[in-house]
């Protein structure tokens, strides 16, 4: 008789048809249980993707809605923008003297990194190059 069920099942003396099906029953469980993680795994990758799509959409419907900002009317020739307000996180006009912008990114990028505090929290008013 094949994998009777008794009280105590002894696994030591099995005959070999007996562990033949008890070995193909433990592979069938792994595979399957492999499947339906490949199954998971496939669904939630469809769902970001999906999520990562209307993220786009949503970026490109923003980004053609600033696109079409409005100008204010013109006078003498000339279009007059209406006054744009700083970034958030931005601290005002950087004065530059006898530097270039690259030097200038790259010494406020090393006061950041020493002083161990965020760009957006500090304010430089200008840079002069010593001579």
């Amino acid at each position: 008789m094949m994998l009777t069920s008794t009280a105590s099942v002894d696994l030591v003396n099995i005959s070999m048809p007996n562990a033949a099906i008890v070995a193909i029953l433990g592979y069938a469980v792994v595979f399957f249980g492999l499947i339906l993680l490949m199954c998971v795994v496939m669904a939630m990758g469809k769902i970001f993707i999906a999520k990562d799509k209307k993220a786009a959409e949503k970026a490109a419907a923003a980004k053609n809605g600033i696109d079409a900002v409005p100008v204010a009317p013109h006078t003498k020739g000339e279009i007059v923008l209406p006054e744009r307000q700083p970034a958030p996180g931005t601290a005002g006009q950087l004065k530059l003297y006898d530097t270039d912008p690259k030097t200038a990114a790259m010494i406020m990028a090393i006061v950041a990194n020493k002083m161990g505090k965020p760009l957006n929290e500090l304010r430089f008013i200008s840079i002069k190059e010593v001579k």
